[in-house]
């Protein structure tokens, strides 16, 4: 094992974030020589990142944190054209107006965890869209296409998993790895950008974009990957029953992204809080000792810590206090996550599998039908049997709403308008 003495390479190292690095030793070199300045790149697919890309971000953080200067490249020019990395089929491509929106939601996802101004060290939220955009082809042809391996692009995992699988790869998304790689020689020559990092599902572009850099700008880059995040049972970090845990309040509320990370595996909770916080390592170390119940008390530190630096700290706190009053104290806490409903619907009688679906605690009818026969479907509190019940305004409480419970640690409030 490598030991690190630059503060930022010592810092991933100790907290779980390295699984591949192209030349560990020059690049630990490098952070203690300089101010390096690295990027990872974040395509606007959606109008908020999920909290599979926690990691990426935490690494920009750690970046700053100890001095260096990170790049959040935006990709509203790859955006375009869609990565094929990781994925059965192309994606569906988005227009320039969907891009711009996403971009708009992305940023404010950074804003929680990087600062962002004009000094040497703040952040830069650059988009490849500004040199990708105006590229002449032919012109790109000669300069960039003379210096890449297609036998070495075929080669990439993300492109051998579609063709042993004989599933559609299209041209266009065969040259998203060739403008990934230019991107960095962008960035190198805009910034002076001499690392890339990203997961490991990147590490064949993120080399691809090494070597075409070295060859244009005649300097030495370097490759750095995160491991795949799973749980201790196997399952993909960020992916729940319910969908993707968004980074976005807007996208999923404060009070349900504090479940999430308090709902953690006994297993993870020591890794989650080297990752996912900026606990200091020998608090994380006594964290990880508890047992028992006082476990417990460590996976909330871990919802709180996790909660504070996305969302701030008074929402932390109202998500640890609503989860206190509904589970400790079995009261109705106005702060659960609520839809609103029309009032007339409710006079005329809401069907109890239909609320469910439409309160998002279960996926379809039939998904609400197997938790009321499971026993754990409860309205207000009180356990449901009959699948055909039906909510009416005689189940509002004194507070006007109804909460519909899922298990122990799902609630709505379904609140007449």
């Amino acid at each position: 094992m490598t030991v690190y003495k630059s503060d930022f390479m010592k810092t991933l190292s100790e907290r779980g974030f390295i699984y591949q690095c192209s030349d560990p030793e020059a690049l630990d070199r490098l952070f203690l020589s300089e101010t390096v300045t690295a990027y990872i790149g974040f395509d606007c697919t959606a109008k908020s990142l999920h909290v599979g890309s926690l990691v990426q971000i935490m690494m920009l953080h750690w970046m700053q944190e100890t001095g260096h200067r990170p790049i959040a490249l935006m990709g509203g020019g790859t955006t375009r054209v869609g990565d094929p990395s990781g994925k059965d089929e192309a994606r569906k491509l988005l227009t320039g107006e969907e891009i711009e929106a996403n971009k708009a939601g992305i940023r404010k996802v950074f804003e929680g965890f990087l600062n962002f101004g004009e000094g040497p060290k703040d952040v830069v939220m650059a988009d490849n869209a500004d040199w990708l955009l105006g590229l002449q082809y032919v012109d790109f042809l000669r300069e960039i296409g003379r210096h890449v391996s297609v036998n070495q692009m075929l080669q990439r995992e993300s492109v051998k998993l579609r063709l042993e699988r004989e599933q559609h790869l299209s041209f266009l998304e065969f040259n998203y790895m060739l403008l990934q790689a230019y991107d960095f020689v962008e960035l190198t020559r805009r910034y002076g950008c001499k690392l890339q990092m990203g997961g490991s599902d990147q590490w064949g572009n993120i080399l691809s974009g090494v070597d075409l850099g070295r060859r244009l700008t005649d300097t030495e880059l370097f490759a750095l990957t995160t491991p795949l995040i799973t749980t201790a049972s196997g399952a993909k970090m960020g992916k729940t029953a319910a969908g993707a845990v968004w980074l976005n309040a807007e996208m999923l509320a404060p009070y349900d992204y504090w479940q999430f990370w308090r709902n953690t595996e006994n297993a993870d909770v020591g890794r989650f809080l080297k990752l996912f916080t900026k606990l200091p390592l020998d608090e994380i170390a006594r964290l990880e000792k508890l047992e028992g119940a006082e476990l417990n008390e460590a996976k909330k530190i871990l919802a709180n810590e996790a909660t504070k630096q996305m969302h701030g700290a008074k929402a932390a706190e109202e998500a640890a206090e609503t989860a206190r009053k509904t589970f400790e104290e079995g009261a109705l806490a106005h702060s659960l996550p609520s839809i609103e409903i029309p009032r007339a619907d409710l006079e005329a009688g809401i069907g109890l599998l239909a609320a469910y679906v439409q309160a998002g605690l279960c996926g379809s009818n039939g998904d609400a039908r197997r938790n009321v026969k499971g026993g754990a479907v409860r309205v207000n509190d009180q356990a449901v049997s009959d699948e055909r019940r039906v909510l009416t305004a005689d189940d509002l409480t004194d507070d006007g709403v109804i909460k519909l419970s899922l298990g122990k640690k799902k609630h709505i409030l379904l609140r007449p308008m």
